[in-house]
């Protein structure tokens, strides 16, 4: 029998109750874990669940943690429910299972895909030996407000930075053996659609969006992701032009299963069906279930909708047994292509799950991973990096010793055991004659009786002051929209005292954004961005602090000068009234600044120095089914041996719609020794100078474009090419 003829055999056998059962998806009340996140999931309790399993009323279970447990849990399906069909297991398993990784926004900013991809890997074979199948991850969001707390969550403002990354973290998390290896995480990008737009940074908002607008930013990285391989996606809380995400027929049914063919499931973020009821869009809860139902949401999360209604939406008519069957065929579908009826205990071995073989591995993966995400924003009079020897050093800061905001968000396994603070990893680089004196200076909010003066003190009994503050981590992640992404104020304040001294001070953001540096911040010898980056975070800081590492990130969000310039984003549109030099007031800025960010997108400096040579083009004229070769010499001109990322812009002077001022169309990290040089080309075709019109259609239009080969979205010299019309 084939396995379209297996499920259609067992839908042919299932009552409607069995089929229901097999579009809900419950916490996992068998073997919970972190209930805190939610604590009202584990409303159903144990014995309901196992009394479900066996009645064939639940086909999917989240957040739930453990091999042997989840055999258990599994051996109900199969061997005690009328028709054997096995459990889907999921979990928010993000940027890390027992090993931590950096956030993914701090992972970005590698400019790496292939590091993720790797963190990724690594990350799924944890997941699946603790008896994980299926992630909610990755979060393929384009964020251009970073008031946007889950900004943290993406790779941040770009479309093709966010379609390379969310490419990467779907082949990582499925690897290459297929979808049914029993290291295989099913992958989830998410959130279907636009939540990265939502109105003012606010979490859960509406989103107000051109279709256009929609099609060229939002929707690219999941079909990126899609085109890697994923089958499953999550809807999205927000609402889209009036209809929300997940009542949404046109999103989840004309756009990605009619155009896009895809052949997956689509499953609620968290009671999503639920809060159609808030949104005003449904009138009750059985209403609720129908909108959704009908619009295209295969699996319902925890809310129970689907659970209480759908049967007698069935009954009387509103929903067909059709569109009943179509939902329950995806579900199947999904655990028969990760091999579940055939092998129901994969990924549900206790002896792999004990085995800690792959630790050293992953431990140093996530040390690299953490020093390639750090991105060097200033080193005035080159502060850095610091000696090891001969210096006398006080490490300042509520950040300093603390285990609690090494993670970032959505972290809900982590091995806290194995997390390296940033004290220990300096005192390890430092070794057994280390002169550093450690100061909390204030806390994570607040200040501390005595903190400031203690601090400074410490600054005046050492040569310089590494000072490590930022945003705790609830600041970040879901629900934690800002309305100014500044550093608290206990953190300035210690700053600014510690300025006072006269001492070079080096600031370490610990941060799950983009922010805005005011004051002693701003004026630091240097400024480094860390981000949360996991388990080895000490010992990833410390190589870079001490030049074991020369660091290489750049910026995948723009840094504003003030909280008050957001949405800030390098690939705005052009305007009219652009900022130019000659005039004083009626021009695109505001009164207090001007419209630039302080820190652009693709920023980041190294501990040596770079010089690109002039871009240079294959020809002038492309033509319409041709391809151009753009390429320029890069040489390090410094003393060390270093990195840099090579950026590609193009910029389409006149078209039917105002096209943004730069779009990075182009990335390559290229490592050279001192001295070193290299070309580096790119190619470039109309498909990558495409949008979408206003009819919708996506195509390129032929004219001017100028390009730029430079290392950030504000530098460089452009050169100019004609994209010529098609012949005849």
């Amino acid at each position: 029998m084939s396995n379209s003829e297996r499920i259609e055999a067992l839908i042919a056998q299932m009552t409607v109750e069995e089929k229901v059962g097999q579009l809900g998806i419950f916490a996992d009340a068998l073997r919970p874990f972190a209930p805190e996140v939610n604590p009202e999931a584990n409303a159903r309790g144990a014995a309901e669940v196992r009394a479900g399993i066996r009645a064939g009323k639940i086909g999917a279970l989240f957040n739930g943690v453990g091999a042997a447990e989840g055999r258990q849990a599994q051996r109900l399906a199969v061997e005690e429910s009328r028709l054997g069909i096995p459990l889907l297991l999921g979990a928010d398993v993000i940027h890390g299972m027992r090993t931590v990784f950096p956030i993914p926004l701090g992972e970005a900013a590698s400019f790496e895909p292939e590091l993720a991809r790797r963190t990724a890997r690594a990350t799924a074979v944890e997941a699946t030996a603790a008896g994980i199948h299926w992630t909610f991850a990755p979060a393929v969001d384009v964020a251009r407000d970073q008031r946007w707390g889950r900004g943290a969550e993406g790779a941040g403002e770009d479309v093709l930075l966010g379609c390379a990354f969310a490419r990467a973290r779907v082949q990582g998390f499925q690897g290459q053996a297929g979808l049914t290896a029993d290291d295989c995480l099913l992958a989830t990008p998410k959130h279907f659609a636009a939540y990265g737009a939502v109105a003012g940074g606010l979490e859960y908002n509406t989103v107000d969006i051109s279709e256009q607008t929609l099609r060229d930013v939002h929707l690219p990285p999941f079909k990126a992701a899609f085109d890697a391989g994923a089958i499953t996606v999550m809807s999205a809380f927000n609402d889209i032009n009036g209809v929300p995400a997940s009542a949404n027929r046109w999103l989840m049914t004309d756009l990605l299963r009619g155009a896009w063919q895809f052949p997956g499931l689509v499953v609620s973020d968290y009671t999503a069906d639920m809060e159609l009821i808030a949104h005003g869009y449904a009138a009750d809860e059985r209403d609720a279930t129908r909108c959704a139902f009908t619009a295209g949401l295969d699996l319902s999360m925890q809310s129970g909708f689907y659970d209480r209604n759908l049967a007698s939406l069935v009954a009387s008519g509103e929903v067909t047994l059709a569109q009943l069957d179509a939902s329950v065929r995806r579900v199947l579908w999904v655990k028969q292509q990760i091999g579940l009826f055939d092998n129901p205990y994969r990924s549900l071995d206790p002896a792999r799950e004990a085995d800690p073989s792959h630790l050293a591995a992953h431990e140093a993966l996530a040390r690299d991973a953490a020093r390639r995400s750090i991105v060097l924003l200033k080193n005035q009079g080159a502060v850095l990096p610091l000696k090891k020897t001969g210096q006398k050093i006080a490490l300042v800061g509520p950040f300093a010793r603390d285990t609690k905001n090494i993670e970032g968000c959505w972290t809900l396994f982590g091995d806290r055991t194995r997390y390296v603070t940033l004290e220990a990893g300096v005192r390890a680089a430092l070794g057994e004659h280390a002169q550093l004196i450690v100061e909390d200076g204030c806390g994570l909010e607040e200040p501390i009786d005595g903190g400031i003066e203690a601090a400074v003190a410490a600054a005046h009994a050492s040569d310089v002051v590494v000072l490590a503050i930022g945003e705790p981590q609830s600041y970040s992640g879901e629900a934690q929209s800002r309305t100014q992404i500044v550093v608290p104020p206990a953190h300035q304040a210690l700053a600014e005292a510690l300025a006072a001294t006269g001492k070079p001070l080096v600031v370490l953001l610990r941060n799950g954004r983009a922010l805005a540096l005011h004051g002693a911040v701003r004026k630091a010898a240097a400024i480094v961005v860390t981000w949360y980056l996991g388990s080895q975070t000490g010992h990833g800081v410390a190589d870079v602090l001490f030049g074991d590492y020369n660091p290489a990130g750049c910026l995948p969000v723009s840094f504003p000068q003030d909280s008050g310039q957001q949405p800030l984003f390098y690939n705005r549109s052009r305007t009219g009234r652009p900022e130019l030099p000659h005039m004083r007031e009626f021009k695109s800025r505001w009164r207090e600044v001007t419209a630039d960010a302080l820190y652009p997108f693709g920023h980041g400096l190294s501990y040596t120095t770079f010089e690109y040579g002039p871009a240079q083009l294959s020809t002038t004229q492309l033509g319409w089914d041709q391809t151009l070769t753009a390429t320029t010499t890069v040489t390090n001109t410094g003393e060390v041996a270093g990195e840099t990322v090579v950026q590609l812009y193009v910029h389409d002077r006149v078209a039917s719609r105002v096209r943004p001022v730069r779009e990075l169309k182009g990335f390559n990290k290229i490592a050279l020794r001192p001295g070193e040089s290299a070309q580096v080309s790119f190619q470039l075709d109309r498909s990558l100078l495409a949008f979408t019109g206003m009819d919708l259609v996506c195509r390129a239009e032929p004219g001017l474009f100028d390009v730029w080969i430079t290392d950030s979205s504000a530098n460089g010299t452009p050169v100019q090419f004609e994209l010529c019309p098609p012949k005849g």
